[in-house]
């Protein structure tokens, strides 16, 4: 029976990211209360919330499913997605100069088969002026992204450089995920 894949992610970096790979797939997306977790290690956080997304989808014996989550963290602190423009300008402006970690947790669930990971990343930040900062806030670019910033769009212009998995930062490991989803005879077109 040839299995089918599921991303379980109303993420639409993660869709792009599964596309770019080769791989067709259906979306899910679950309701899951994500402000429920309150484990605030980052790497064991974002792959509690891959759970908590996957516990939420149904999926047949011949569907994997692949659900995922990223935080962005500074100095053990978790920065998620910013809801005002100011804690967007805050975030910008504790992260300029310094380094932090972007993690993604990814869960793939097959019929009788379960993977769980994390990934980490290392992202360093050019020093930003106040302009900068308001130039990249008025982009609107990150209301939508933990730490505020999205590595893919103009908040490149932001990053002095990573050290790391790049697609990890945008919200998907694709790399180390294309391997892991073999694993579950599940390959790229």
């Amino acid at each position: 029976m040839e299995k089918s894949l599921v991303l379980g992610s109303a993420s639409p970096r993660r869709k792009s990211l599964l596309e770019l790979a080769g791989f067709q797939f259906e979306v899910r997306t679950s309701d899951a209360d994500e402000t429920a977790i309150s484990n605030k290690e980052p790497e064991m956080l974002v792959q509690r919330l891959a759970q908590l997304k996957a516990e939420q989808i149904v999926t047949t014996e011949n569907e994997v499913l692949v659900t995922a989550d990223t935080v962005v963290s500074f100095a053990g602190k978790v920065l998620g997605k910013p809801e005002t423009r100011r804690e967007a300008i805050e975030t910008l402006q504790l992260l300029s100069g310094k380094t932090h970690e972007v993690h993604t947790g990814v869960l793939i669930r097959g019929y009788d088969q379960y993977k769980i990971f994390a990934v980490k990343t290392i992202v360093k930040f050019m020093e930003l002026t106040e302009a900068d900062i308001i130039r990249y806030v008025n982009t609107g670019d990150p209301f939508d992204k933990a730490g505020s910033y999205g590595i893919q769009t103009k908040g490149a212009l932001l990053v002095k450089g990573i050290r790391g998995d790049y697609y990890n930062v945008v919200g998907l490991p694709i790399a180390f995920l294309v391997k892991e989803l073999e694993k579950f005879d599940i390959t790229p077109s």
